[in-house]
């Protein structure tokens, strides 16, 4: 049977990097897979996951988490069929709710293939200060679904999330285990507790809304001569637009990285092509991390999340000045 954990949180509490620090640690002789979604079309972390060393599947438009749920199980038989993980992580978009996905996981059909471990839910305890991510029922009902609350960052929180945390424990979280870290450093033993916690999830109200069909397990890709496309998103109250550009882009290296920095939106993720190589960029509000990557993908991406739609021409106009070649 394929041991399976669903890795939750919301938008920027760190899931993508706890999965390559449990990647990292993965045992020689297992085979692991990744079932990953992203709230935008265009897929980022198939990128920043590449090399991890597991079978990564994509599934992007948050469409992991829509009442039908055939993205997921299209994705979900294509690894349990051809690759026959000993373990698979799945990655929800941060907004999307985690009982359609539970809901699949337990049905009778997979009893014979899935044995579900521990729900790991990421939280950046400085999001409890902020009422609209508060009052999210995603953010709310990851919480609810988790047996494990991985409150994450630890080297950013001031006296004041500290208190705020400890208070959400002592109200919502007080009968599940709560560990704390920074870059996701969790223990990858925690992915073989047992999945205890079996409270009953209201339905999710509010689900994305497209205005591009997406593509049914692949990230958005370029078609013919084009040397870059952009893709829009809608959903769960947030807005998102992305880009990719072709392997023969190249951008100016610091002009790249302000416009990251100043955009303003409330996310940035992205992989690019830059003369020295490959930046991973990572901004949460004004969280902003920076990395340089050896293995080059075929492609640039980038992605902007926001609370409002934000002016994508401005933003996009101000981008493409920015290639070099």
């Amino acid at each position: 049977m394929t041991r399976v954990n669903l890795i939750t949180g919301f938008l920027g509490s760190g899931k993508t990097t706890t999965l390559l620090h449990l990647l990292a640690h993965k045992p020689a002789n297992e085979n692991w897979a990744v079932l990953v979604n992203e709230f935008g079309e265009i897929g980022i972390d198939g990128a920043l996951l590449a090399e991890s060393g597991a079978v990564l599947k994509e599934i992007p438009g948050g469409c992991m988490c829509c009442v039908n749920g055939l993205p997921m199980q299209v994705g979900l038989n294509m690894l349990l069929k051809q690759q026959k993980p000993d373990r698979l992580l799945i990655e929800p978009t941060g907004l999307g709710h985690p009982k359609q996905i539970l809901t699949m996981l337990t049905a009778e059909v997979y009893q014979p293939w899935l044995d579900l471990r521990a729900t790991l839910t990421l939280l950046d305890p400085r999001q409890l200060a902020d009422d609209r991510v508060r009052e999210n029922e995603n953010f709310r009902d990851q919480l609810a679904a988790a047996d494990i609350i991985v409150a994450n960052k630890e080297d950013r929180w001031q006296a004041d999330d500290i208190a705020r945390l400890q208070q959400w424990q002592e109200q919502a979280l007080a009968d599940r285990k709560l560990v704390t870290t920074q870059f996701g450093h969790i223990d990858p033993t925690l992915l073989d507790r047992p999945r205890l916690n079996q409270r009953a999830l209201p339905d999710a109200h509010h689900h994305h809304a497209h205005r591009a069909a997406p593509s049914l397990l692949s990230a958005l890709h370029l078609e013919g001569s084009a040397r870059w496309r952009r893709a829009v998103n809608q959903g769960q109250g947030y807005a998102g637009c992305g880009w990719v550009f072709d392997a023969d882009t190249t951008f100016d290296t610091v002009g790249i990285l302000e416009w990251a920095r100043l955009a303003p939106v409330k996310r940035v993720k992205g992989v690019m092509r830059i003369k020295e190589g490959l930046v991973s960029i990572n901004r949460q509000d004004s969280d902003f991390h920076i990395e340089t990557r050896q293995t080059m993908p075929p492609d640039s991406r980038i992605e902007l999340i926001h609370d409002s739609e934000a002016d994508w021409n401005l933003l996009q106009q101000s981008l493409l000045k920015l290639r070099l070649s």
